[in-house]
């Protein structure tokens, strides 16, 4: 009996799975940028519109990187974070292309992908970027953000699991 020989070979991995990972990553910009927009054409800058007790919208600009790192920089900080996400842009699509059929890892890859273009758009267009999501308690608050640094949270957070999960599975094939 004869095997067809498309059975005996590994599966190739579909040009359209790539492209579904830029998809859900063009997804996350365009309602990174859209909430921005209305956040900032909504708001008067700290202004603040309380949601929650815990919760409000408020428009703060951000020129440095997570937590206001460099924020107080010259200027120069704003280049340097757009060339670290461009090249970050860079090896996140290679990785997507060499193997999409990896979804926990493709999907926190787009994840990423698709926030750091959000953020980068920001400091493109405008210096700074636009944050608007306060959570507080009491007199504590936590640095505000926007739906581009939930994008790269929710990735991060996905590419360390996808990796623990690799080492569990690599430990048992040792065993």
């Amino acid at each position: 009996m004869h095997t067809p020989k498309h059975a005996t070979t590994a599966p190739k991995a579909s040009p359209n799975r790539f492209w579904g990972w830029l998809l859900i990553a063009l997804v996350i910009v365009v309602i990174d940028q859209a909430s921005k927009i209305y956040m900032d054409s909504t708001l008067l800058y700290a202004q603040r519109w309380p949601i929650l007790p815990f919760f409000d919208f408020t428009l703060l600009y951000n020129p440095g990187a997570a937590f206001s790192f460099l924020a107080d920089g010259a200027g120069w900080q704003r280049w340097f974070f757009t060339a670290i996400a461009l090249v970050a842009t860079t090896l996140i699509v290679y990785m997507l292309r060499k193997s999409p059929e990896q979804k926990l890892f493709c999907s926190s890859l787009a994840l990423i992908l698709g926030g750091a273009i959000g953020n980068v758009i920001d400091r493109i267009q405008h210096a700074h970027v636009i944050d608007f999501l306060l959570f507080y308690w009491r007199d504590w608050y936590f640095p505000a953000f926007n739906i581009a640094d939930v994008a790269i949270t929710c990735g991060a957070i996905l590419l360390i699991l996808d990796e623990f999960i690799r080492l569990r599975k690599s430990k048992k094939r040792k065993e």
